[in-house]
């Protein structure tokens, strides 16, 4: 008995003592050049935009839905940020609202295939990956949105330079800033309303939920549009840090953001999606990226480092789950 409380413990909080051992770790073995302030602001920077994902994620997860279009959407969140700024000279703040709605609209169709036709969530979103990738190219007609570029029907976009507000968005503080406010937004929207009870219960039970009482339908679509919102906040961050936004910029968030969730849920044996155990997945997998980077590991044997967080995520969520 002893020595299963033991294995439980450790794989509950086997994220934190992760992240402590790699801290000590690159600590040991580069010292200042790893614990400096400028790499621990450059350690959240690289978080942020994967954890405002991983937020996007957590929030589908909860009521036990999937998103596998996630990057794809935020890509086209990013081409519709960039490019109402740019080519058609609306302030910044109406580019960011344009954005959001922008996103929503695009949202309805993942709505509409999961609850009207009812095809499972993984293979819906799957199928829209392809849809956003070729809806997004067709608008941007193939190339990058960024200064000093035509727009696809050759015309002068209205502004030529790109604003130092714009940048700041995707450098720090805001970046980081905006990051908290999101995490923050999420843990008090699942942990302490009504709605975040409700997905967290349609998450366990889906039809317990149901016979008790809970509008399946209605709050999936609650999650979806707020999913949207942080798929939009994402894509705006993103074209924001790149000061473009690049053709697929967001796509390769994606398994990142997953693995945040995935390493999130088994904090402190939470056994479901929440927003500050995805903020320290979302960590872990970046201080695992920024120290490695600093050993001078070579760049190609990073995504199997990622892959191997995430393989050992999905472990520690599944191996020892309860019946």
């Amino acid at each position: 008995m002893e020595r299963k409380k033991i294995i439980k413990f450790g794989i509950d909080w086997a994220a934190i003592l992760a992240l402590i051992l790699c801290f000590v770790a690159f600590t040991a073995i580069k010292g200042s050049a790893f614990m400096s302030q400028s790499n621990m602001v450059n350690i959240l920077r690289a978080m942020a935009i994967t954890t405002v994902f991983g937020i996007a994620a957590t929030i589908t997860m909860a009521p036990d839905g999937f998103d596998m279009s996630a990057g794809t959407l935020g890509s086209c969140s990013a081409y519709a940020f960039v490019s109402s700024y740019l080519w058609f000279g609306q302030s910044l703040f109406m580019s960011i609202i344009i954005t959001i709605v922008t996103t929503l609209v695009l949202y309805q169709l993942t709505m509409f295939l999961i609850l009207v036709c009812k095809i499972p969530d993984m293979l819906a979103t799957c199928a829209l990956m392809f849809v956003h990738q070729g809806l997004g190219q067709w608008y941007i007609g193939g190339g990058a949105v960024s200064t000093g570029m035509r727009t696809p029907w050759n015309a002068e976009p209205v502004r030529i330079a790109l604003s130092d507000s714009f940048s700041a968005i995707g450098r720090a503080p805001w970046i980081i800033i905006i990051m908290l406010g999101c995490v923050l937004a999420a843990y008090i929207f699942l942990d302490y309303t009504k709605f975040g009870r409700y997905l967290y219960a349609m998450g366990g039970n889906k039809e317990a939920a149901k016979l008790s009482g809970i509008d399946i339908k209605k709050y999936r679509y609650v999650a979806g549009m707020i999913t949207a919102v942080f798929i939009a906040i994402g894509g705006i961050l993103v074209s924001s840090r790149g000061s473009s936004a690049q053709v697929m910029c967001c796509d390769n968030y994606l398994m990142p953001a997953l693995a945040a969730v995935f390493v999130g849920r088994t904090v402190g044996g939470a056994e479901k999606p929440n927003a500050l155990g995805t903020m320290i997945g979302s960590m872990l997998v970046s201080t695992l990226e920024n120290g490695l980077t600093i050993c001078a590991v070579p760049f190609f044997v990073l995504p199997a480092v990622k892959g191997a967080v995430l393989a050992l995520a999905l472990i520690a969520a599944y191996a020892y789950k309860r019946e």
